[in-house]
């Protein structure tokens, strides 16, 4: 295997036969996303789709922690705190990186291996060949930090089976693989001892059917989905229209799961959790992930022109004191007026995707 990039970059890109790999290389931050990485993904991706040599994508992150922790908040804090128009950036080219890979006309398969959260779950979730192992561990935590559910999940989570979308985005559990499968963000478990054979055998993979019959033949069956079993407590309890209904429902729910989501719900930025649920239940009528992607990026346009979103990542990245002020404090504080602030057009901000 030739490395086309040399070692000490953080992606690492490298060949073989009618494989392009793509690993994440920052495994002391969890290979967390900078904004030079999601340009620099954006610009082999966009090569390689026209070009007739490569075949398959594969895309992976170096050590075994996780694939990708997220986007780099720490700099994106900074950024703000500062009047850099870097998150302005950073987002607009990741959201155009996790289209890219949602329209790719070519097998792009991503191991979701160890931690996958946030901007990690965006450039894996939407890829077309979506591997878990007995590793994984994805969640989408942002309302504990003052933002929300982006990346265009809310295209997934809302088409995910009843109301489980809606648990995981307010709640920002983690789940494991068989959930992951279950709720249309996986599609195959692959134990890691196999990861080396699925490389050599997409090396000879020339179509999307034959990525397809490889990690079928590879994958293994996985334990029961825990959300699955779960679905009568969570599809009555998030079925409810508002934030404040919801948690009436799990006060009222004698599972000791709704009284632990109740508690990270409750912990979390109110404008958040009402934002997020909004963005969800929009998220149900887009014929596109470009749709929610637009979505995202005037959601999170506001969220850095508000409160919690520094306030967030000061208690749990800066200071790590875990005891974030919000602001409001209060759910019923959140007024509808908040909340539309963070839907309104951008004008010429707004983004727009090619055909």
């Amino acid at each position: 295997m030739k490395a086309v990039l040399p070692n000490g970059e953080d992606l690492l890109v490298s060949n073989e036969n009618n494989v392009r790999r793509i690993t994440l290389n920052r495994p002391r931050a969890m290979n967390a996303l900078t904004f030079d990485m999601v340009v620099k993904l954006y610009d082999l991706l966009r090569s390689w789709a026209s070009d007739p040599e490569v075949k398959v994508v594969l895309l992976d992150g170096a050590g075994e922690r996780g694939m990708c922790a997220g986007g780099d908040v720490r700099a994106l804090y900074e950024a703000v705190r500062s009047g850099t128009d870097l998150p302005q950036k950073f987002w607009k080219a990741e959201y155009h990186l996790d289209a890219l890979i949602a329209r790719f006309p070519k097998p792009i398969v991503a191991i979701m291996d160890g931690v996958v959260m946030g901007g990690g779950v965006g450039i894996s979730a939407h890829a077309s060949h979506r591997v878990v192992t007995e590793r994984s561990a994805i969640a989408m935590p942002e309302v504990a930090i003052g933002l929300f559910p982006d990346v265009g999940v809310s295209f997934l989570l809302s088409r995910a089976p009843g109301y489980v979308g809606t648990h995981l985005a307010l709640t920002g559990a983690r789940i494991r693989a068989a959930d992951a499968i279950f709720c249309g963000l996986a599609d195959v478990h692959v134990p890691t001892g196999k990861l080396s054979i699925l490389r050599e055998h997409l090396s000879r993979c020339t179509t999307s059917r034959d990525v397809t019959e490889v990690l079928i033949r590879l994958s293994t069956a996985t334990q029961a989905s825990d959300l699955a079993s779960a679905r009568s407590w969570i599809d009555h309890c998030y079925a409810a229209n508002t934030i404040e209904d919801i948690l009436d429902r799990l006060d009222f729910c004698e599972e000791e799961a709704a009284r632990l989501a109740r508690q990270a719900i409750e912990a979390s930025s109110p404008t958040s959790l009402k934002v997020t649920l909004r963005n969800l239940r929009e998220a149900r009528s887009f014929q596109h992930i470009e749709d929610c992607l637009r979505q995202d990026y005037r959601i999170a346009l506001a969220c850095i022109e508000g409160h919690d979103f520094i306030e967030g990542i000061r208690a749990a990245v800066i200071d790590k004191d875990l005891k974030p002020r919000w602001c409001p404090v209060q759910i019923e504080f959140v007024t509808p007026e908040v909340v539309n602030q963070h839907f309104r057009p951008r004008g010429a901000l707004d983004l727009s995707f090619e055909q």
